[in-house]
């Protein structure tokens, strides 16, 4: 199997996790079942932004973004070189290390 190890995020999971992952996975899917609530506005169908994360390892492995994904992420607050739609983040048989940002754009669920 392979290993997601989430870097510590302050309300999602403060202390970090290391997660077991099954080839074929999405990092967004793995992260939902063991109970880190990364936002998914628009319920996993790669209509939005809210799922960003940011591979800090084991990048190369995972698929190439198609220019959907890509246009989607220009709009992602905090956008990296290794920025990717945890929706769209299939797992291969390497491990990875992904930081979920700070903020994300939910414009469903912002306060004006």
């Amino acid at each position: 199997m392979t290993q997601i190890i989430f870097l510590p995020h302050a309300e999602l999971c403060p202390d970090g996790a290391v997660l077991e992952a099954q080839e074929g996975e999405t990092v967004l899917d793995v992260a939902l079942k063991n109970g880190i609530g990364i936002e998914h506005a628009c319920e996993k169908s790669c209509a939005c932004t809210t799922c960003h994360i940011i591979v800090r390892e084991g990048f190369d492995s995972l698929g190439e973004s198609d220019e959907l994904e890509d246009d989607l992420l220009d709009k992602a607050w905090g956008l990296e070189p290794e920025s990717r739609l945890g929706c769209q983040a299939f797992v291969q048989d390497i491990d990875l290390v992904v930081e979920i940002p700070k903020y994300t754009l939910n414009h469903a669920s912002e306060d004006h």
